[in-house]
């Protein structure tokens, strides 16, 4: 199986880069914290402009998806740049409503055309609480709809309880409130459920990913220019091996994260967003999820020692992408919780 990008994708991926080197993340991040969502939502426009928010939805709803590769691609480069919102759960939710808009109700497929060409088009931000992601919705405060997963049932929720903050600044969580507006009901709700959640865990590896490069660049950057003994530090061989180590880490998860990418694609219907999940393509993303967040995780401890204490505080930009690192590694799957779904027979 050939899991490297073609030149579509590769010079894709440089265009999302080069878009989002220029949006001042860190600003947005800071300010997605303080529950201030406009900088953080022109980025998101940014990323509509590029057409991200239109990969996970179908062409019938204006979408361009489901392209789990160009996804993947997307979002490595916006973990590379720590872009706040719920951008798993976005695609997530598409993932849902279309997977239930298929074969569901008429009330599932209005919330599909209601909602899918806004995701689409990046008019709407949404974000999704169910089991395999935890009790909390992301982001529920700055999102134009709270989508919960209750057994089996969807319902668009009137609103959220109080925001919790987390280890990461740019991850702002919820409950949804009870209630609401009920659009499907049944054992085709649990099963589309299931193939969000294999969605949401695949587009946080690869933003797992994408933070991990962007730690090891920036580290590697920083130990080039510090001095030790008349030398820049970056030139001792402990070092070296530090960064090659976390570097190696990163680049062994890659080709899971792709191979994850061609298990969704082929999935039921070829590629369709069908309900369900194959049992492949969930080990291939619990994998790719354990191998990234734990590449990413140690990439940010190499990260923080050897900057020293300017790792630690909160003026200094790399500890954003250090709570990053540390919060994705746990969001939509812990390691115990992919590896035990690895090794499931």
């Amino acid at each position: 199986m050939r899991f490297m990008l073609d030149q579509a994708q590769t010079d894709f991926g440089r265009t999302v880069d080069r878009m989002l080197g220029g949006a001042g993340t860190p600003h947005a991040i800071r300010a997605w914290g303080r529950g201030e969502h406009a900088p953080g939502r022109a980025v998101w426009g940014r990323l509509a402009d590029a057409g991200v928010t239109s990969l996970a939805v179908p062409e019938a709803y204006e979408g361009v998806g489901p392209l789990p590769v160009e996804l993947g691609v997307a979002y490595v480069a916006a973990g590379r740049h720590a872009v706040p919102g719920p951008l798993a759960e976005t695609a997530a939710a598409a993932v849902l409503l279309a997977a239930l808009a298929e074969g569901g109700t008429a009330r599932s497929g209005q919330a599909a055309k209601d909602w899918l060409p806004r995701i689409a088009d990046g008019r709407a931000l949404v974000t999704l609480a169910a089991a395999d992601g935890g009790p909390y919705a992301l982001d529920a405060d700055a999102a134009d709809a709270v989508f919960a997963v209750a057994g089996e049932e969807l319902w668009l929720a009137p609103g959220h309880g109080p925001v919790q903050p987390s280890f990461d600044p740019a991850r702002r969580l919820a409950r949804p409130l009870p209630g609401g507006e009920l659009l499907a009901r049944g054992p085709a709700v649990a099963a589309a459920a299931a193939r969000a959640a294999d969605w949401a865990a695949f587009a946080t590896a690869a933003l797992s990913l994408g933070t991990g490069l962007a730690l090891v660049e920036r580290t590697a950057a920083y130990v080039g220019q510090r001095t030790q003994f008349g030398r820049p530090i970056g030139s001792f061989q402990a070092v070296k091996h530090r960064l090659a180590d976390a570097l190696i880490g990163l680049e062994f998860a890659r080709p899971l994260l792709y191979g994850a990418a061609v298990a969704l694609a082929s999935g039921p219907a070829g590629g369709a967003l069908a309900s369900g999940s194959t049992g492949d393509a969930r080990a291939e993303v619990a994998a790719a999820k354990v191998a990234t967040g734990e590449a990413a995780y140690a990439a940010a401890r190499t990260a923080l020692q050897l900057h020293g204490a300017l790792g630690y505080t909160d003026e200094y930009d790399l500890s954003l992408w250090i709570r990053k690192a540390r919060a994705l590694r746990s969001a939509w799957g812990s390691p115990s919780a992919c590896r035990a779904r690895v090794l499931a027979p």
